[in-house]
């Protein structure tokens, strides 16, 4: 009841607040951080104060993955794997990729003796629907890709297919 009565009391109290602030189009609103809402654009080739080399056009960070990688269609395993299962799974399989490594809890090992058992099928519904912390990924990765990647999976496991 207390806490019902707390927040009545607290819906009319920022009720009122609104009526009592003026509505006039000409008096801009109260900004909390304005140098969010206008910064300063720069254009590509001109200097820039706010990095270290004082150029606006930055490289890449490393390990970013061309937009060409990225296109849709059938890729080769490795390039699928890289994509879309080595940021959670390791370059190796072991679970222990960046993501992993950063707080997010580490998915199972490729090298794990339940993964080597499942069929491809099997991975390929995973892959498809998800399973508890990862992901659906039918709409990211075409059924082809999906494939392709679990072959690369299949080669880091050294080749047992069940």
């Amino acid at each position: 009841m207390k806490l019902n009565l707390s927040l009545l009391t607290l819906l009319v109290a920022l009720v009122a607040a609104n009526f009592g602030l003026s509505d006039n189009p000409t008096h801009r609103n109260w900004e909390a951080m304005p140098e969010m809402v206008r910064t300063i654009a720069y254009k590509s080739f001109s200097a820039n104060p706010n990095f270290a080399d004082g150029k606006t056009l930055q490289l890449p960070p490393e390990g970013t993955i061309p937009q060409s990688a990225a296109h849709v269609g059938t890729r080769p395993g490795p390039v699928v794997y890289q994509i879309y299962c080595q940021p959670c799974h390791g370059g190796a399989g072991k679970g222990d990729g960046p993501v992993a490594m950063r707080g997010f809890p580490p998915p199972p090992s490729f090298l794990a003796d339940h993964a080597l058992h499942l069929t491809d099928d099997q991975m390929f519904e995973i892959a498809t629907h998800g399973q508890k912390n990862m992901p659906s990924y039918a709409v990211q990765v075409p059924p082809q890709d999906r494939r392709a990647a679990i072959s690369y999976i299949r080669s880091l496991q050294g080749g047992a297919q069940q």
